[in-house]
Order: C-alpha cells, then sequence, then structure tokens
C-alpha cells in the first residue's frame, strides 16, 4: 500500500466529510497527476473508493437528523440506472477527448456558477444566519431529472455525485439548510457511486489495490468532516463548499494545482477574516452598554 495514496485519502475524506463533494472533482486529478494512473483506472478505482467510504459520512449525517430522505429517494430514483449507463457511454465513448473535455469545461461553469449562487445567498441571508430547518415542497420531475444527468456525468468521470448535484439542488431548493445539503448529497451518493463502481469492477476498470489505500486513508477523513459539518454553523459549512467548488472548477480547468493551492489558499485566509470580523462586530454589540432613558 503507498501511504502518500492513503494521506491523500484522508484529505479527500475530509473535505468530502465536510462539504458533501470534492470525491471525484479532486481524487480523480491526484491519481492521474500525481501517481501517473491511468484515467480510466482512476475513475473507476475513485469510485470504488467513494462507494465504501461515504456511508460512513452519510451515517453521521443520518444519525444528526441533517438528511432529507424525501430527496434521497427522488435523486436515486434517477442516478442510479443513469450512472451505469454513464459507464457503458464510457467504454463507447471513452477514447473520444473532445467528450470528456467537453463534460469537464461544462461541469467547471456549473461549479463557477455555484459559487456566485452561494455567494449571492451568503450575502443575502447574512443578517439572519440559517435558523432552524425550513420545511421545502419536493418537486419530484426536476430532481430526478438531476439524478439522471448527475448519474450520467459520474458515470462517464467519476466527478459530480456531490459537486454537480449540490449546484443543481442549490438552484431548486435554495432555501435548504448547508448542513443539511451536504448531510442529503452524502446519502444520495452512496446508490449513485455505488452503481457505477459495480459498473467500472464488471468491465476491469479499477485496481483494488488503489481503491484500497484511497479507502484506508478517506474513511477516518470523512467520519471527521462529517463530525464536524452536522454540527458546525451554517455560514462555516457554506465557506468550506464555496472554497472546494472553486478549487474543483479550476482544476476542471486544467489550471496548474500551485495556482490552485495560491487562490484556495487566498479565499480561506479572507473566509477567516470575515468570520472574526463578524463575530467581533457580535462581541461588540453584546457588550454595547444598554442606553439609559432619563425620565
Amino acid at each position: 500500500m503507498d501511504p502518500t495514496m492513503a494521506l491523500a485519502g484522508l484529505g479527500v475524506g475530509i473535505i468530502v466529510g465536510l462539504t458533501g463533494m470534492g470525491g471525484g472533482a479532486l481524487m480523480t486529478p491526484i491519481l492521474v497527476l500525481f501517481f501517473g494512473i491511468n484515467p480510466v483506472a482512476a475513475i473507476g478505482s475513485d469510485l470504488v473508493a467513494s462507494a465504501i467510504m461515504k456511508p460512513f459520512g452519510g451515517a453521521v449525517h443520518a444519525k444528526l437528523g441533517t438528511v432529507n430522505w424525501k430527496l434521497v429517494a427522488w435523486l436515486c430514483a434517477g442516478s442510479v440506472p443513469s450512472a451505469f449507463l454513464g459507464v457503458l457511454l464510457l467504454r463507447a465513448f471513452g477514447d473520444d477527448e473532445s467528450l470528456q473535455n467537453g463534460v469537464k469545461i461544462a461541469l467547471g461553469v456549473a461549479l463557477l456558477l455555484a459559487v456566485g449562487g452561494m455567494l449571492l445567498k451568503a450575502w443575502t441571508s447574512r443578517r439572519n444566519g440559517d435558523g432552524p430547518a425550513a420545511p421545502i415542497t419536493i418537486k419530484p420531475i426536476p430532481t430526478v431529472i438531476i439524478g439522471i444527468l448527475g448519474g450520467l456525468v459520474v458515470g462517464l468521470t467519476s466527478v459530480g455525485s456531490g459537486s454537480l448535484i449540490i449546484v443543481a439542488l442549490l438552484a431548486l431548493y435554495p432555501t435548504l439548510r448547508s448542513n443539511d445539503l451536504v448531510g442529503t448529497d452524502l446519502v444520495q451518493a452512496i446508490p449513485l457511486v455505488t452503481a457505477a463502481a459495480l459498473g467500472h469492477i464488471l468491465f476491469g476498470d479499477m485496481k483494488w489495490g488503489i481503491a484500497g489505500a484511497v479507502v484506508i486513508g478517506s474513511i477516518p477523513g470523512v467520519l471527521i468532516g462529517s463530525r464536524i459539518s452536522s454540527r458546525a454553523p451554517g455560514g462555516l459549512v457554506r465557506s468550506a463548499l464555496i472554497i472546494v467548488l472553486l478549487a474543483s472548477a479550476l482544476k476542471l480547468f486544467d489550471v496548474p494545482t500551485l495556482v490552485v493551492g495560491v487562490v484556495a489558499g487566498a479565499a480561506t485566509l479572507v473566509a477567516v477574516g470575515l468570520g472574526v470580523a463578524k463575530k467581533a462586530r457580535t462581541t461588540a454589540t453584546t457588550n454595547a452598554p444598554e442606553p439609559v432613558s432619563v425620565t
């Protein structure tokens, strides 16, 4: 087993547990770029590792009640069969670089749009916070369509079980809390990536040694990240989501890893600075003396 690969799995697992995304968008490029794994083998191995890892994170969210089970059911109705179809399409057109690049660019644009949407949501709700979970009205047909499209992309690229579906859920259900968004996405991704992983196993597109190393690191990582995200303030989870979305989009555009690291680091510093400033304002308001009325 490669300990470096297991360490990479630990880092990605923490991100997946914290934000519900980043598994395929981060782990697959890491396997290809840093470890020299064949892209198809990297996709298959990453999907198998995700299928084993994500139930651990999903269990934490389910236990703490941050999962919308109706949304999970409708998403899976579309994503499970289409994920297997995506694997078949990969086998048929996997050598078509224009297809792969087109999918990557489209997904990268979607992630950048999601960053803008989340920033807008944070700006409009900055005074109210996330508050208690508000009931949402499930929209079955659009939700199933999201599942179908997400499943196809996952089967083709291993990317999207978290990032793409979270983007779509943000657009369709803007009042869904950040914590519930992460928990719901983690749980719906379990049958989705399992279906895609089974397809790759049947076609022999995965390497057990690679998948095993990633799993050994990612399981404790996803448990740590899930515990943090299920209990953390919505603003913290939202900031993490924005940073991971941004980094994932840049990787999909083939931006050099060093540049991605610098941008993600700068975004993290900005998020920390804003959080400290907000806390300082809250403390100042709380400690401000009450006005004295003169009668």
